[in-house]
C-alpha cells in the first residue's frame, strides 16, 4: 500500500523542522560527504507549521531570515504536469503566486519522488515571481523554477529540481554569519 500525500507533507516538515530521527533516515540514502550537512541544519532547522487547506499551502517555513510556503507534491512518475486534474494544480500555483507577490515572499514547491531508492528523494522549486529583496530574493535566484509548457501550464520535472540536501546547504550558506575572534 502507499503513502498518502499527507505522509510526504508530514514526512517534509521532519525533515525541515530538523527532527534528528527523520534527519537520520534520510541522510541514510545520501552521500557520506552529505550527512555533515544534515547535521549542521538540524542545529538551525525551521519553525514548520502544517496549513493544508483547499487551495492554500501545504507548510509554512520559518526562520529569522526567512518564511516560505511550501506546497508539497508527490509522483513516482518524473514529471508532474499542472493541467491535469481539471486545471486545479495550475489555479493553485497562480493563486499562490499572487498571494505571496504583495508580501516579498517566495512559494517553494517540493517533489517528492516516490519509490526512489537511491539518493535524494526529494527535489526543491521556486515558483516565479517578480524580483524581490534581501535573502529570500538570494535564494529565489538560485532555485530552479517551474517550467512552462508551449501551452503555459507550469510542469515539474524531478531531474531539473534541486535536491533538498542542496537546499540546506544553500540556507546554510545565505545566513552563515561571520564567526568574530574572541566573541562569545
Amino acid at each position: 500500500m502507499g503513502r498518502s500525500a499527507s505522509a510526504y507533507e508530514r514526512e517534509l516538515k521532519e525533515l525541515l523542522q530538523g527532527n534528528p530521527e527523520a534527519l537520520l533516515r534520510y541522510g541514510r540514502a545520501l552521500e557520506a560527504t552529505d550527512r555533515p550537512i544534515l547535521q549542521s541544519f538540524g542545529r538551525s532547522p525551521f519553525l514548520v507549521v502544517r496549513a493544508a487547506g483547499s487551495l492554500g499551502f501545504d507548510l509554512v517555513a520559518l526562520r529569522s531570515e526567512f518564511a516560505f510556503p511550501v506546497e508539497v507534491k508527490s509522483s513516482a512518475s518524473d514529471t508532474i504536469r499542472f493541467s491535469s486534474a481539471s486545471g486545479r494544480a495550475g489555479e493553485q500555483l497562480e493563486a499562490h503566486r499572487k498571494a505571496v507577490e504583495r508580501v516579498g515572499l517566495i512559494v517553494l514547491y517540493a517533489y517528492r519522488r516516490v519509490g526512489h531508492r537511491k539518493g535524494d528523494p526529494w527535489r526543491i522549486f521556486a515558483a516565479r515571481t517578480t524580483p524581490g529583496r534581501g535573502s529570500a530574493d538570494l535564494l529565489r535566484r538560485r532555485l530552479p523554477e517551474l517550467d512552462r509548457t508551449r501551452d503555459g501550464n507550469a510542469v515539474l520535472r524531478w531531474d531539473d529540481g534541486m535536491p533538498l540536501i542542496r537546499f540546506f546547504e544553500l540556507v546554510a550558506f545565505l545566513t552563515a554569519r561571520p564567526v568574530v575572534a574572541g566573541a562569545g
